[in-house]
């Protein structure tokens, strides 16, 4: 299967809900990418951006097209429990994808924005 999400490099890798072929890692690329870079190859391979960084939040409201983003607002949490959190919200994440381009996490809901 082809990935289906790129996962930012400000993320941990082995998150239980990310394993497998449709999640792809900026790390494994090439971690010296800008967020221009991540964003072109996002849209050319038809992936959504999983990230902590607002810039891609804000691209994704002030560009007509481009990459699906889910931008995880919860802060720091220790791996375990990021691992816990993700792993309950991301069939939440799954859904709120099929009617928007940009998802926003927070720790007390999913936002769906556009």
């Amino acid at each position: 299967m082809a990935p289906r999400f790129l996962i930012d490099v400000n993320l941990p890798r082995l998150l239980s809900a990310w394993s497998g072929d449709e999640f792809a890692y900026v790390q494994d690329i090439d971690r010296r990418w800008t967020d221009a870079r991540i964003w072109r190859f996002a849209e050319t391979e038809g992936l959504t951006i999983i990230t902590k960084d607002s810039d891609f939040s804000h691209r994704a409201l002030t560009t007509i097209s481009g990459p699906a983003v889910v931008h995880l607002r919860v802060g720091n949490m220790v791996f375990d429990e990021l691992d816990a959190f993700v792993a309950d919200v991301w069939p939440e994440v799954l859904a709120a994808l099929q009617d928007s381009k940009l998802v926003r996490v927070y720790r007390d809901r999913v936002e769906v924005i556009g």
